[in-house]
Protein backbone atom coordinates (compact mmCIF):
# COMPACT_ATOMS: atom_id res chain seq x y z
CA UNK A 1 0.00 0.00 0.00
CA UNK A 2 3.02 2.03 0.65
CA UNK A 3 4.56 1.73 -2.32
CA UNK A 4 1.46 2.20 -4.48
CA UNK A 5 1.07 6.23 -2.31
CA UNK A 6 4.45 6.57 -3.13
CA UNK A 7 4.19 5.92 -6.65
CA UNK A 8 0.78 7.49 -7.16
CA UNK A 9 3.07 11.19 -5.28
CA UNK A 10 5.95 10.10 -8.05
CA UNK A 11 3.73 10.05 -10.95
CA UNK A 12 1.83 13.44 -9.25
CA UNK A 13 4.74 15.50 -8.85
CA UNK A 14 6.26 13.86 -12.63
CA UNK A 15 2.84 15.13 -14.09
CA UNK A 16 2.85 18.41 -12.71
CA UNK A 17 6.77 18.99 -13.74
CA UNK A 18 6.25 17.61 -16.89
CA UNK A 19 3.63 20.57 -17.83
CA UNK A 20 6.15 22.74 -16.62
CA UNK A 21 9.23 21.26 -18.62
CA UNK A 22 6.62 20.75 -21.72
CA UNK A 23 6.06 24.67 -21.68
CA UNK A 24 9.63 25.83 -21.65
CA UNK A 25 11.32 23.12 -23.45
CA UNK A 26 8.90 22.15 -26.02
CA UNK A 27 11.07 20.69 -28.81
CA UNK A 28 12.66 18.03 -25.75
CA UNK A 29 11.35 14.87 -24.75
CA UNK A 30 8.92 15.54 -21.68
CA UNK A 31 9.61 12.89 -19.95
CA UNK A 32 13.08 12.08 -20.33
CA UNK A 33 14.35 15.80 -18.88
CA UNK A 34 11.18 15.58 -16.25
CA UNK A 35 12.59 12.40 -14.81
CA UNK A 36 16.46 14.46 -15.67
CA UNK A 37 15.30 17.13 -13.41
CA UNK A 38 14.12 14.48 -10.32
CA UNK A 39 17.52 12.73 -10.60
CA UNK A 40 19.50 15.59 -10.88
CA UNK A 41 17.93 17.51 -7.96
CA UNK A 42 17.50 14.51 -5.48
CA UNK A 43 20.45 12.80 -5.46
CA UNK A 44 22.50 10.13 -3.20
CA UNK A 45 19.02 8.11 -1.89
CA UNK A 46 17.20 11.53 -1.24
CA UNK A 47 13.52 11.45 -1.93
CA UNK A 48 10.45 14.01 -2.43
CA UNK A 49 7.92 14.63 0.10
CA UNK A 50 4.71 12.54 -0.32
CA UNK A 51 2.59 15.57 -1.67
CA UNK A 52 3.96 18.92 -2.04
CA UNK A 53 3.09 21.83 0.24
CA UNK A 54 0.12 23.30 0.14
CA UNK A 55 0.47 27.33 0.15
CA UNK A 56 -0.70 28.77 3.56
CA UNK A 57 0.35 31.61 6.08
CA UNK A 58 2.25 28.79 9.02
CA UNK A 59 5.27 28.87 7.04
CA UNK A 60 6.52 32.45 8.84
CA UNK A 61 5.15 34.49 11.63
CA UNK A 62 5.62 37.92 13.36
CA UNK A 63 8.90 36.31 14.47
CA UNK A 64 10.58 36.35 10.92
CA UNK A 65 13.00 39.36 10.00
CA UNK A 66 16.57 39.34 8.48
CA UNK A 67 19.72 40.90 8.34
CA UNK A 68 21.12 41.61 5.09
CA UNK A 69 25.10 41.58 5.31
CA UNK A 70 28.31 40.60 3.24
CA UNK A 71 30.45 37.85 4.70
CA UNK A 72 33.16 40.13 5.22
CA UNK A 73 31.29 43.35 6.71
CA UNK A 74 33.37 42.89 9.76
CA UNK A 75 36.81 41.93 9.54
CA UNK A 76 39.80 42.36 12.01
CA UNK A 77 42.63 41.50 9.92
CA UNK A 78 42.86 38.45 11.99
CA UNK A 79 39.37 36.01 11.64
CA UNK A 80 37.86 34.58 9.23
CA UNK A 81 35.28 37.44 8.53
CA UNK A 82 32.78 34.64 8.31
CA UNK A 83 33.31 33.78 12.28
CA UNK A 84 33.39 37.93 13.39
CA UNK A 85 29.62 37.66 11.21
CA UNK A 86 28.42 35.06 13.07
CA UNK A 87 30.26 36.20 16.86
CA UNK A 88 28.33 39.65 16.14
CA UNK A 89 24.85 38.26 15.18
CA UNK A 90 25.19 35.18 18.54
CA UNK A 91 26.60 38.73 20.82
CA UNK A 92 24.44 41.29 19.55
CA UNK A 93 21.16 40.20 17.51
CA UNK A 94 20.40 36.65 18.61
CA UNK A 95 16.49 36.62 19.86
CA UNK A 96 16.43 40.11 18.06
CA UNK A 97 17.14 38.73 14.37
CA UNK A 98 16.24 35.46 13.14
CA UNK A 99 17.03 35.58 10.17
CA UNK A 100 20.38 36.58 7.93
CA UNK A 101 20.71 37.18 3.97
CA UNK A 102 24.76 36.65 3.44
CA UNK A 103 25.16 38.22 0.48
CA UNK A 104 27.23 35.80 -2.56
CA UNK A 105 30.22 34.06 -0.37
CA UNK A 106 31.61 32.48 -3.37
CA UNK A 107 34.93 32.98 -5.44
CA UNK A 108 33.89 35.93 -7.33
CA UNK A 109 35.95 38.43 -10.01
CA UNK A 110 33.33 41.74 -9.77
CA UNK A 111 30.22 43.04 -8.65
CA UNK A 112 30.91 42.43 -5.06
CA UNK A 113 29.98 38.82 -4.82
CA UNK A 114 27.79 38.93 -8.09
CA UNK A 115 30.13 38.10 -10.60
CA UNK A 116 30.76 34.18 -9.54
CA UNK A 117 33.34 31.86 -10.54
CA UNK A 118 32.80 28.87 -8.53
CA UNK A 119 29.20 27.91 -7.13
CA UNK A 120 30.05 25.11 -5.34
CA UNK A 121 32.92 26.74 -3.10
CA UNK A 122 32.77 29.33 -0.58
CA UNK A 123 35.26 32.32 -0.92
CA UNK A 124 38.64 31.49 1.09
CA UNK A 125 39.01 34.71 1.93
CA UNK A 126 35.88 34.62 3.72
CA UNK A 127 35.84 31.23 5.64
CA UNK A 128 34.60 27.67 4.35
CA UNK A 129 31.69 25.77 4.37
CA UNK A 130 31.49 24.76 7.89
CA UNK A 131 31.23 28.51 8.86
CA UNK A 132 28.49 28.57 6.92
CA UNK A 133 26.71 25.86 8.34
CA UNK A 134 27.43 27.38 11.49
CA UNK A 135 25.59 30.40 11.06
CA UNK A 136 22.54 28.43 9.58
CA UNK A 137 22.39 25.92 12.95
CA UNK A 138 21.74 29.50 15.09
CA UNK A 139 19.55 31.85 11.82
CA UNK A 140 17.45 31.16 8.94
CA UNK A 141 19.86 31.26 6.37
CA UNK A 142 19.46 32.85 3.19
CA UNK A 143 21.47 33.06 0.33
CA UNK A 144 22.11 34.23 -3.10
CA UNK A 145 21.40 31.87 -6.28
CA UNK A 146 23.15 33.97 -9.02
CA UNK A 147 21.30 32.26 -12.28
CA UNK A 148 21.28 35.12 -14.75
CA UNK A 149 25.15 35.63 -15.06
CA UNK A 150 28.56 34.23 -13.93
CA UNK A 151 32.15 35.47 -14.25
CA UNK A 152 33.93 35.99 -17.55
CA UNK A 153 37.18 34.50 -15.71
CA UNK A 154 35.34 31.59 -14.33
CA UNK A 155 36.49 27.71 -16.05
CA UNK A 156 32.91 27.88 -17.28
CA UNK A 157 33.20 30.38 -19.59
CA UNK A 158 37.13 29.63 -20.35
CA UNK A 159 36.00 26.16 -21.55
CA UNK A 160 33.02 28.04 -23.49
CA UNK A 161 36.18 29.90 -25.32
CA UNK A 162 37.83 26.61 -26.08
CA UNK A 163 34.75 25.31 -27.37
CA UNK A 164 34.63 22.04 -24.77
CA UNK A 165 31.15 20.43 -24.72
CA UNK A 166 29.03 21.06 -22.71
CA UNK A 167 30.12 24.69 -21.89
CA UNK A 168 30.16 25.42 -25.47
CA UNK A 169 26.75 26.05 -25.19
CA UNK A 170 26.52 27.39 -21.53
CA UNK A 171 26.02 31.37 -22.37
CA UNK A 172 23.80 33.22 -24.40
CA UNK A 173 25.01 34.55 -28.14
CA UNK A 174 23.19 37.35 -30.34
CA UNK A 175 24.53 39.11 -33.50
CA UNK A 176 24.89 42.63 -33.65
CA UNK A 177 22.48 42.60 -36.26
CA UNK A 178 19.43 41.13 -34.28
CA UNK A 179 17.14 43.65 -33.03
CA UNK A 180 17.70 44.06 -29.32
CA UNK A 181 16.07 47.65 -29.89
CA UNK A 182 13.48 46.63 -27.43
CA UNK A 183 15.47 44.89 -25.10
CA UNK A 184 14.96 46.51 -20.98
CA UNK A 185 18.53 47.42 -19.65
CA UNK A 186 19.78 48.32 -16.23
CA UNK A 187 23.22 49.36 -17.36
CA UNK A 188 24.29 51.66 -20.07
CA UNK A 189 27.64 49.96 -21.32
CA UNK A 190 26.88 48.20 -24.71
CA UNK A 191 24.81 44.63 -24.78
CA UNK A 192 27.23 42.26 -26.51
CA UNK A 193 30.67 41.66 -25.93
CA UNK A 194 32.74 39.95 -28.93
CA UNK A 195 34.77 37.13 -27.64
CA UNK A 196 37.26 35.12 -30.19
CA UNK A 197 36.22 31.12 -29.28
CA UNK A 198 37.92 28.19 -30.80
CA UNK A 199 34.34 28.05 -32.79
CA UNK A 200 35.24 31.92 -34.24
CA UNK A 201 34.21 35.38 -33.15
CA UNK A 202 31.47 35.38 -30.99
CA UNK A 203 28.70 37.96 -29.21
CA UNK A 204 28.06 37.07 -25.59
CA UNK A 205 25.09 38.98 -24.12
CA UNK A 206 25.79 40.88 -21.22
CA UNK A 207 23.35 42.10 -19.27
CA UNK A 208 25.02 43.86 -16.40
CA UNK A 209 28.23 44.12 -16.84
CA UNK A 210 30.53 42.44 -19.87
CA UNK A 211 32.38 40.33 -16.47
CA UNK A 212 28.99 39.26 -16.14
CA UNK A 213 28.23 37.07 -19.29
CA UNK A 214 24.77 35.69 -19.16
CA UNK A 215 23.37 32.14 -19.49
CA UNK A 216 21.83 30.62 -22.02
CA UNK A 217 18.62 28.56 -20.06
CA UNK A 218 17.49 27.47 -23.88
CA UNK A 219 19.72 24.87 -22.89
CA UNK A 220 18.30 22.66 -21.08
CA UNK A 221 21.80 21.48 -19.40
CA UNK A 222 21.95 25.11 -17.73
CA UNK A 223 18.91 24.24 -15.84
CA UNK A 224 19.88 21.26 -14.38
CA UNK A 225 22.98 22.35 -13.40
CA UNK A 226 21.75 25.27 -11.44
CA UNK A 227 19.07 22.92 -10.38
CA UNK A 228 21.76 20.50 -8.84
CA UNK A 229 23.66 23.85 -7.38
CA UNK A 230 20.31 24.70 -5.78
CA UNK A 231 19.95 21.32 -3.93
CA UNK A 232 23.86 21.81 -3.16
CA UNK A 233 22.76 24.48 -1.26
CA UNK A 234 20.10 23.37 0.55
CA UNK A 235 21.72 20.56 1.82
CA UNK A 236 24.24 23.08 3.14
CA UNK A 237 22.04 24.52 5.08
CA UNK A 238 20.16 27.56 3.17
CA UNK A 239 16.36 27.65 3.83
CA UNK A 240 15.55 31.00 1.65
CA UNK A 241 17.03 31.54 -1.56
CA UNK A 242 17.29 34.60 -3.42
CA UNK A 243 17.33 34.34 -7.52
CA UNK A 244 19.42 36.97 -8.06
CA UNK A 245 18.58 39.39 -11.64
CA UNK A 246 15.53 36.44 -12.30
CA UNK A 247 13.83 38.46 -14.15
CA UNK A 248 16.10 38.63 -17.48
CA UNK A 249 16.69 35.17 -17.06
CA UNK A 250 15.14 34.29 -20.80
CA UNK A 251 16.23 36.78 -23.42
CA UNK A 252 14.85 36.68 -26.75
CA UNK A 253 15.99 38.92 -29.35
CA UNK A 254 13.03 41.37 -30.87
CA UNK A 255 11.25 41.49 -27.44
CA UNK A 256 12.30 43.54 -24.25
CA UNK A 257 13.87 40.04 -22.81
CA UNK A 258 12.34 40.80 -19.25
CA UNK A 259 9.27 38.97 -17.49
CA UNK A 260 9.31 36.35 -20.72
CA UNK A 261 6.97 33.51 -19.99
CA UNK A 262 9.64 31.25 -19.82
CA UNK A 263 11.46 33.07 -17.06
CA UNK A 264 8.08 32.72 -15.31
CA UNK A 265 7.65 29.06 -16.04
CA UNK A 266 11.17 28.36 -14.68
CA UNK A 267 10.82 29.82 -11.27
CA UNK A 268 7.75 27.66 -11.09
CA UNK A 269 9.81 24.57 -11.77
CA UNK A 270 11.87 25.87 -8.90
CA UNK A 271 8.90 26.43 -6.84
CA UNK A 272 7.66 23.30 -7.69
CA UNK A 273 10.53 21.05 -6.45
CA UNK A 274 11.29 23.23 -3.25
CA UNK A 275 7.22 22.71 -2.27
CA UNK A 276 8.63 18.81 -2.58
CA UNK A 277 11.66 19.52 -0.35
CA UNK A 278 11.48 17.52 3.00
CA UNK A 279 13.33 20.96 4.10
CA UNK A 280 11.24 23.91 4.19
CA UNK A 281 12.91 26.02 1.42
CA UNK A 282 11.82 29.65 0.95
CA UNK A 283 12.13 31.39 -2.79
CA UNK A 284 12.50 35.28 -2.63
CA UNK A 285 12.46 36.78 -5.95
CA UNK A 286 14.78 39.97 -6.55
CA UNK A 287 13.11 42.20 -9.81
CA UNK A 288 14.03 46.01 -9.46
CA UNK A 289 11.12 46.90 -11.86
CA UNK A 290 7.91 48.59 -11.32
CA UNK A 291 5.20 47.47 -8.62
CA UNK A 292 2.77 45.71 -11.58
CA UNK A 293 6.21 43.55 -13.13
CA UNK A 294 7.46 43.06 -9.05
CA UNK A 295 4.46 41.24 -8.16
CA UNK A 296 3.94 38.61 -11.28
CA UNK A 297 6.41 36.90 -9.86
CA UNK A 298 3.72 35.48 -6.94
CA UNK A 299 2.22 33.97 -10.42
CA UNK A 300 -0.94 31.89 -9.17
CA UNK A 301 0.78 30.91 -5.62
CA UNK A 302 3.00 28.89 -7.93
CA UNK A 303 6.25 31.04 -7.96
CA UNK A 304 8.08 33.60 -5.28
CA UNK A 305 6.94 33.32 -1.80
CA UNK A 306 8.11 36.31 -1.21
CA UNK A 307 8.99 39.10 -3.54
CA UNK A 308 11.13 42.51 -2.60
CA UNK A 309 9.01 45.30 -1.85
CA UNK A 310 11.01 47.81 -4.19
CA UNK A 311 8.80 50.39 -4.28
CA UNK A 312 8.78 51.26 -0.51
CA UNK A 313 12.81 52.66 0.11
CA UNK A 314 11.87 55.47 -2.51
CA UNK A 315 8.63 55.95 -0.87
CA UNK A 316 9.58 55.89 2.43
CA UNK A 317 12.18 58.41 1.96
CA UNK A 318 10.21 60.95 -0.23
CA UNK A 319 7.70 60.94 2.44
CA UNK A 320 9.92 61.83 5.34
CA UNK A 321 11.79 64.32 3.38
CA UNK A 322 8.91 66.66 2.31
CA UNK A 323 7.19 65.40 5.35
CA UNK A 324 3.93 64.38 3.38
CA UNK A 325 2.58 60.77 3.13
CA UNK A 326 0.65 61.32 -0.31
CA UNK A 327 2.52 59.34 -2.44
CA UNK A 328 3.04 56.37 -0.01
CA UNK A 329 -0.07 56.64 1.27
CA UNK A 330 -1.64 55.99 -2.36
CA UNK A 331 0.95 53.67 -2.98
CA UNK A 332 0.00 51.72 -0.08
CA UNK A 333 -3.69 51.68 -0.75
CA UNK A 334 -3.31 50.36 -4.03
CA UNK A 335 -1.20 47.34 -3.09
CA UNK A 336 -2.88 44.15 -2.45
CA UNK A 337 -2.59 41.77 0.24
CA UNK A 338 -0.47 38.82 -1.01
CA UNK A 339 -1.47 35.63 -2.13
CA UNK A 340 -1.90 33.09 0.38
CA UNK A 341 1.34 31.48 0.84
CA UNK A 342 3.21 34.33 -0.36
CA UNK A 343 4.15 37.90 1.28
CA UNK A 344 6.33 40.82 0.96
CA UNK A 345 10.06 41.59 1.60
CA UNK A 346 10.11 44.79 3.14
CA UNK A 347 13.36 46.60 2.92
CA UNK A 348 14.65 50.44 3.02
CA UNK A 349 18.16 49.88 2.08
CA UNK A 350 20.62 47.27 0.63
CA UNK A 351 23.89 46.43 -0.41
CA UNK A 352 22.50 47.92 -3.81
CA UNK A 353 20.91 51.57 -3.99
CA UNK A 354 17.63 52.68 -3.61
CA UNK A 355 16.05 51.67 -6.97
CA UNK A 356 13.92 54.57 -8.84
CA UNK A 357 11.60 52.41 -11.58
CA UNK A 358 9.55 50.66 -8.68
CA UNK A 359 8.70 54.89 -8.22
CA UNK A 360 7.47 54.90 -11.55
CA UNK A 361 4.11 56.35 -12.20
CA UNK A 362 3.91 56.72 -8.20
CA UNK A 363 6.02 59.68 -7.19
CA UNK A 364 5.84 62.85 -10.02
CA UNK A 365 8.91 63.53 -11.96
CA UNK A 366 9.53 66.75 -10.77
CA UNK A 367 8.87 65.27 -7.00
CA UNK A 368 11.46 62.74 -7.84
CA UNK A 369 14.33 65.00 -8.64
CA UNK A 370 13.95 67.09 -5.92
CA UNK A 371 14.40 64.64 -3.95
CA UNK A 372 17.36 63.08 -5.95
CA UNK A 373 18.77 67.00 -5.77
CA UNK A 374 18.22 67.10 -1.77
CA UNK A 375 19.97 63.92 -0.93
CA UNK A 376 22.54 64.17 -3.07
CA UNK A 377 23.17 67.15 -1.70
CA UNK A 378 23.54 65.04 1.37
CA UNK A 379 26.79 63.64 -0.56
CA UNK A 380 24.89 60.97 -2.42
CA UNK A 381 25.51 59.45 -6.08
CA UNK A 382 23.30 58.92 -8.70
CA UNK A 383 23.58 56.00 -11.25
CA UNK A 384 22.01 55.81 -14.94
CA UNK A 385 20.45 53.06 -16.97
CA UNK A 386 20.27 53.41 -20.64
CA UNK A 387 16.94 53.86 -22.75
CA UNK A 388 15.71 54.27 -26.01
CA UNK A 389 15.40 58.53 -24.70
CA UNK A 390 18.73 58.23 -23.51
CA UNK A 391 20.43 57.80 -20.13
CA UNK A 392 17.86 57.89 -17.10
CA UNK A 393 18.29 58.00 -13.40
CA UNK A 394 18.53 54.12 -12.46
CA UNK A 395 19.28 54.48 -8.36
CA UNK A 396 20.21 56.10 -5.81
CA UNK A 397 23.38 55.55 -4.42
CA UNK A 398 23.42 56.25 0.06
CA UNK A 399 23.95 55.09 3.19
CA UNK A 400 20.20 54.99 4.05
CA UNK A 401 21.30 56.62 7.40
CA UNK A 402 22.95 59.58 5.79
CA UNK A 403 19.83 60.21 3.21
CA UNK A 404 17.96 61.57 6.23
CA UNK A 405 20.40 64.24 6.82
CA UNK A 406 17.42 66.48 6.29
CA UNK A 407 14.55 67.17 4.23
CA UNK A 408 14.14 69.50 1.28
CA UNK A 409 15.10 72.28 3.13
CA UNK A 410 18.08 71.78 3.84
CA UNK A 411 20.06 69.61 7.02
CA UNK A 412 18.78 69.88 10.22
CA UNK A 413 18.94 68.26 13.83
CA UNK A 414 16.42 65.19 13.18
CA UNK A 415 18.68 63.02 11.71
CA UNK A 416 18.18 59.95 13.66
CA UNK A 417 14.49 60.32 15.03
CA UNK A 418 13.71 60.82 10.95
CA UNK A 419 15.92 57.58 10.08
CA UNK A 420 14.14 55.53 12.89
CA UNK A 421 10.74 56.75 11.84
CA UNK A 422 11.62 55.02 8.37
CA UNK A 423 12.61 51.70 9.90
CA UNK A 424 9.93 51.47 12.19
CA UNK A 425 7.17 52.06 9.25
CA UNK A 426 9.00 49.41 7.51
CA UNK A 427 8.87 46.96 10.21
CA UNK A 428 5.14 47.14 10.72
CA UNK A 429 4.14 46.87 7.14
CA UNK A 430 2.14 43.45 6.13
CA UNK A 431 5.14 41.43 5.10
CA UNK A 432 8.40 40.41 6.42
CA UNK A 433 10.97 43.01 7.46
CA UNK A 434 14.52 43.39 6.68
CA UNK A 435 17.31 45.08 7.56
CA UNK A 436 20.89 46.51 5.51
CA UNK A 437 23.82 46.13 8.28
CA UNK A 438 24.81 49.14 7.55
CA UNK A 439 21.46 50.73 8.33
CA UNK A 440 21.33 48.93 11.70
CA UNK A 441 24.08 50.11 12.95
CA UNK A 442 23.93 53.63 11.26
CA UNK A 443 26.67 53.96 8.69
CA UNK A 444 26.84 57.06 6.76
CA UNK A 445 28.26 57.46 3.26
CA UNK A 446 31.78 55.93 2.35
CA UNK A 447 32.47 58.36 -0.13
CA UNK A 448 36.26 57.44 0.30
CA UNK A 449 35.35 53.99 -0.76
CA UNK A 450 33.44 55.21 -4.23
CA UNK A 451 36.51 57.30 -5.00
CA UNK A 452 38.85 54.56 -4.63
CA UNK A 453 36.67 51.63 -6.13
CA UNK A 454 35.26 53.89 -8.85
CA UNK A 455 31.74 52.72 -8.77
CA UNK A 456 29.07 54.86 -6.93
CA UNK A 457 27.40 51.46 -4.46
CA UNK A 458 30.95 51.58 -2.69
CA UNK A 459 28.82 54.24 -0.67
CA UNK A 460 27.14 51.45 0.96
CA UNK A 461 29.28 48.86 1.63
CA UNK A 462 31.91 50.11 4.02
CA UNK A 463 33.66 47.15 5.74
CA UNK A 464 33.69 47.62 9.85
CA UNK A 465 36.54 46.79 11.89
CA UNK A 466 35.12 44.59 14.74
CA UNK A 467 36.54 46.03 17.41
CA UNK A 468 36.47 49.92 16.42
CA UNK A 469 32.45 48.61 15.47
CA UNK A 470 32.26 47.28 19.37
CA UNK A 471 33.18 50.00 20.71
CA UNK A 472 31.43 52.29 18.47
CA UNK A 473 27.98 50.38 19.43
CA UNK A 474 29.17 50.14 23.37
CA UNK A 475 29.44 54.49 23.75
CA UNK A 476 25.79 54.50 24.53
CA UNK A 477 25.60 58.64 23.22
CA UNK A 478 27.43 57.48 19.88
CA UNK A 479 24.53 57.99 16.99
CA UNK A 480 25.58 54.71 16.08
CA UNK A 481 24.34 52.95 19.61
CA UNK A 482 21.67 55.29 19.76
CA UNK A 483 19.92 54.04 16.33
CA UNK A 484 20.82 50.59 16.95
CA UNK A 485 19.41 49.94 20.22
CA UNK A 486 16.02 51.57 19.42
CA UNK A 487 15.83 49.41 16.49
CA UNK A 488 16.75 46.16 18.29
CA UNK A 489 14.18 47.13 20.99
CA UNK A 490 10.97 48.00 18.82
CA UNK A 491 12.11 44.57 16.57
CA UNK A 492 11.81 42.35 19.46
CA UNK A 493 8.22 44.43 20.67
CA UNK A 494 7.07 43.84 16.84
CA UNK A 495 8.46 39.77 17.13
CA UNK A 496 5.64 39.56 19.93
CA UNK A 497 2.47 41.01 18.24
CA UNK A 498 0.54 38.83 16.11
CA UNK A 499 -1.53 41.58 14.59
CA UNK A 500 2.20 42.11 12.67
CA UNK A 501 2.08 38.58 11.17
CA UNK A 502 3.34 38.85 7.30
CA UNK A 503 -0.16 37.95 6.29
CA UNK A 504 -2.30 40.09 9.23
CA UNK A 505 -4.97 42.04 7.96
CA UNK A 506 -3.90 45.61 6.61
CA UNK A 507 -5.92 49.04 5.57
CA UNK A 508 -4.37 52.40 5.02
CA UNK A 509 -5.84 54.96 7.17
CA UNK A 510 -6.38 58.78 5.99
CA UNK A 511 -5.47 61.13 8.61
CA UNK A 512 -3.92 64.01 6.86
CA UNK A 513 -0.95 64.29 4.90
CA UNK A 514 1.67 64.29 7.33
CA UNK A 515 0.63 61.70 9.01
CA UNK A 516 1.05 58.18 7.69
CA UNK A 517 -0.69 55.64 9.09
CA UNK A 518 -2.46 51.74 9.00
CA UNK A 519 -3.96 49.31 10.81
CA UNK A 520 -3.41 45.57 11.33
CA UNK A 521 -5.52 43.10 12.82
CA UNK A 522 -4.13 39.42 13.84
CA UNK A 523 -5.31 36.45 11.98
CA UNK A 524 -7.95 35.45 15.11
CA UNK A 525 -8.72 39.11 14.90
CA UNK A 526 -8.34 39.28 18.61
CA UNK A 527 -5.16 42.25 18.29
CA UNK A 528 -5.66 45.36 16.62
CA UNK A 529 -2.67 47.25 16.14
CA UNK A 530 -3.31 51.36 14.29
CA UNK A 531 0.52 52.34 13.33
CA UNK A 532 0.79 55.95 12.84
CA UNK A 533 4.15 58.30 12.17
CA UNK A 534 4.15 61.81 11.88
CA UNK A 535 6.66 62.60 8.67
CA UNK A 536 7.25 66.31 9.65
CA UNK A 537 9.33 67.85 11.95
CA UNK A 538 6.85 69.51 13.88
CA UNK A 539 4.92 68.46 16.51
CA UNK A 540 1.07 67.34 15.58
CA UNK A 541 -2.18 66.55 17.25
CA UNK A 542 -5.05 64.56 15.82
CA UNK A 543 -8.03 63.10 17.78
CA UNK A 544 -8.09 59.68 19.07
CA UNK A 545 -11.77 59.12 18.04
CA UNK A 546 -10.37 59.50 14.20
CA UNK A 547 -8.76 56.40 14.47
CA UNK A 548 -12.05 54.45 15.74
CA UNK A 549 -10.53 52.96 18.72
CA UNK A 550 -13.30 50.64 20.24
CA UNK A 551 -14.73 51.87 23.12
CA UNK A 552 -13.89 49.39 25.91
CA UNK A 553 -10.88 48.07 25.28
CA UNK A 554 -7.88 49.20 27.17
CA UNK A 555 -5.55 50.86 24.00
CA UNK A 556 -1.82 51.87 24.98
CA UNK A 557 1.23 52.59 23.18
CA UNK A 558 3.55 49.92 22.52
CA UNK A 559 6.51 51.66 22.24
CA UNK A 560 6.67 54.00 25.19
CA UNK A 561 3.79 51.90 27.18
CA UNK A 562 1.80 54.67 27.67
CA UNK A 563 -2.04 54.27 28.34
CA UNK A 564 -4.67 55.85 26.18
CA UNK A 565 -6.34 57.94 29.05
CA UNK A 566 -9.28 59.00 26.55
CA UNK A 567 -10.57 58.04 23.59
CA UNK A 568 -12.37 62.04 23.60
CA UNK A 569 -9.30 63.44 23.73
CA UNK A 570 -6.22 64.37 21.63
CA UNK A 571 -3.16 62.25 20.36
CA UNK A 572 0.43 64.25 20.22
CA UNK A 573 3.04 63.07 17.95
CA UNK A 574 6.56 64.56 18.35
CA UNK A 575 8.65 65.38 15.59
CA UNK A 576 8.98 61.83 13.50
CA UNK A 577 7.43 59.81 16.56
CA UNK A 578 5.93 56.26 15.18
CA UNK A 579 2.75 54.92 17.87
CA UNK A 580 2.03 51.12 17.82
CA UNK A 581 -1.77 51.58 19.71
CA UNK A 582 -2.82 48.57 20.59
CA UNK A 583 -5.68 46.72 22.54
CA UNK A 584 -4.20 43.93 23.54
CA UNK A 585 -0.46 43.57 24.83
CA UNK A 586 1.22 40.33 24.03
CA UNK A 587 3.92 38.97 25.78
Amino acid sequence: MLETQSEKASQRLMNNLAQLVAAVYPEHDTQTLSQNVIDRFWQNDKRPRMRGRVAGNAQWSEKDNYLIAYGNTIIDGEHKPLDLLRDFAEQHLEGTINGIHILPFFPFTSDDGFAVTDYRQVNSELGAWEDITRISEHFRLMSDLVLNHGSSQSVWFNEYLQGHAPYDKYFFEASPDDDLSDVVRPRAHPLLREVETANGTKHVWCTFSHDQVDFDFRNPDVLLEFLEILRFHIDMGVRTVRLDAVAFLWKQAGTSSIHLKQTHDIVKIMRLLCDYCEERVILITETNVPRAENLSYFGNRNEAHMVYNFSLPPLVLHALLKGTSKYLKAWQMSMPPAQLGCTYFNFTASHDGIGLRPAEGIIPNDQLTEMLNTVQSFGARVSMRETKDGPKPYELNVALYDAFKGTVDGIDEYQAARFICSQTIAMGLEGIPAFYFHSLVAAGNDSEGVERLGYNRAINRARFDYSELRAELSNSKSPQAIVFNQLKRRIRIRSKQPAFHPNATQFTLHLGDEIFGFWRQSLDRAQSIFAISNLTKDEISLPAVSLNLIDGNDWMDLLTGAPIQSLEGDLTLTPYQTMWITNRMAN
